[in-house]
């Protein structure tokens, strides 16, 4: 089972206790290697010392000094006992007795002239104190150090650890309900800076989300709100006919007319309902089944269909050449309604349509002769149960009245979900009305 890396001892004591433990086993290692260096050296400076006086010896017995006085004059400085022996063996002068055999002990032996040979060996008590020592002082100084180590390392992880209090304390103030605070670090190339850096990138990115949320939510609340309100006006009107309809005393004509009033006010809200279905299906993510198809024709339909509608003032295609595009025939074509449909509702004289290519961009403009849109509604026009002032939405072209102000919405999910896009601008001539652009990148 995997250990819980949050839980346990704060992270304060976990670091010191790591140092410290590292430091305690730096000291050991530095007290055994000092200790093992020492007793190398020891040992070779006893072996060059006793090679040196048994230089000497030989010499003093060249000289024809007797044993005694080569003893005497060789274990001038102590630690070292010196031996003379006859050619048979026998002890012939010593400072400490019969040492027996040195083959335990560090000895060097020399032949004197006189045929006699004497033997140094160095007294390994004294060694072994000196070693001893040498270890006393070095765990004493190894254990001083540890401690002085742990109480350095608790002052300075405090110290080093700082900034995390001041993450800890931000993250609970954002916690408790404010906003806005953030940690700023002046420096962002090291771990800590690069911490604070992430958590400040962090409550950026969920403040964000938090405002997009809300902004969502206000949204879908203005939008169902709105929504309902303009179901409520056809159903309304659907609930009132029926119930004029269902009196005795109606002549055949009234019943007509009433029946007619019925029809419009149902297919109004189905209009609207169906909208509504489309918004929710491109909200949900519409993939559009792509085809390779020519713009040019798909608009002709719209502006074919358009004639039919009105005989009297046909909207005008101007298009030179096939512009092929990969889309989605009939959500580019529902597009194309909205947007002649908006054009007609709006304008105040003829429609005109302009395909045109360049660059690997269709465009498709359409163009009323209305009062045209403020320089400062030009964006909200595309929002959803969006409609302008009573000049832009009720009263032109004789009266009728304005749509649900859903259709530049979805005309607009339309070009985006094909990867092109739909805005509003003025006409180049600085005449009257207004002119959606309809963008689609070329097949």
């Amino acid at each position: 089972m995997t250990p819980n890396r949050w839980g346990g001892a704060s992270l304060r004591r976990r670091v010191t206790a790591t140092s410290v433990a590292v430091v305690a086993v730096v000291v050991v290692v530095v007290v055994v290697v000092s200790d093992l260096i020492f007793a190398v050296q020891t040992r070779s400076e006893a072996l060059t010392t006793l090679n040196g006086r048994a230089l000497q010896a030989v010499q003093l017995g060249d000289q024809g000094l007797a044993p005694d006085q080569i003893v005497r004059r060789v274990e001038v400085g102590g630690g070292v006992a010196v031996v003379v022996r006859g050619p048979d063996g026998s002890v012939v002068a010593s400072n400490r007795g019969d040492p027996g055999s040195s083959s335990a002990r560090r000895s060097v032996t020399r032949r004197l002239t006189n045929g006699d040979t004497v033997t140094l060996t160095a007294d390994p008590s004294l060694e072994g104190a000196a070693e001893r020592r040498l270890l006393r002082v070095l765990l004493l100084v190894g254990g001083i150090a540890v401690v002085v180590a742990a109480g350095a390392l608790l002052l300075t992880t405090r110290l080093a650890l700082a900034p995390l209090d001041t993450l800890t304390s931000l993250a609970r103030s954002i916690a408790g309900g404010r906003r806005g605070e953030r940690l700023t670090p002046a420096r962002r190339d090291t771990e800590l800076g690069r911490a604070a850096a992430a958590f400040d990138e962090m409550l950026d990115a969920l403040e964000g989300a938090e405002a997009q949320a809300r902004t969502s939510e206000a949204s879908t609340r203005r939008f169902v709100a709105d929504a309902a309100h303009e179901l409520r006006t056809p159903l309304a009107g659907i609930a009132a006919t029926a119930e004029a309809g269902t009196a005795p005393e109606l002549d055949p004509e009234a019943r007509e007319r009433l029946a007619m009033l019925l029809v419009r006010d149902a297919r109004r809200a189905g209009r609207i309902v169906d909208d509504l279905l489309t918004l929710a299906r491109y909200d949900a993510g519409l993939r559009p089944e792509r085809l390779e198809v020519d713009l040019v024709e798909l608009v002709r339909v719209e502006t074919d269909r358009d004639a039919v509608l009105h005989p009297d003032d046909p909207s005008v295609l101007d298009a030179c050449g096939a512009v092929p595009v990969s889309v989605d025939a009939e959500l580019t074509g529902q597009a194309l309604t909205n947007l002649i449909t908006n054009a007609r509702r709006h304008g105040d004289g003829r429609v005109t349509v302009t395909v045109g290519c360049s660059a690997g961009v269709a465009t498709v403009a359409v163009r009323d002769e209305g009062p045209g849109v403020p320089d400062g509604e030009r964006e909200r026009v595309f929002d959803r149960m969006v409609r302008l002032d009573e000049a832009r939405s009720g009263g032109a072209r004789g009266g009728r009245g304005g749509g649900a102000g859903l259709g530049l919405a979805i005309a607009r999910e339309a070009a985006r979900v094909h990867g092109g896009d739909l805005v509003c601008t003025a006409p180049d001539d600085g005449g009257p009305g207004a002119v959606f652009v309809l963008t689609l990148p070329v097949a």
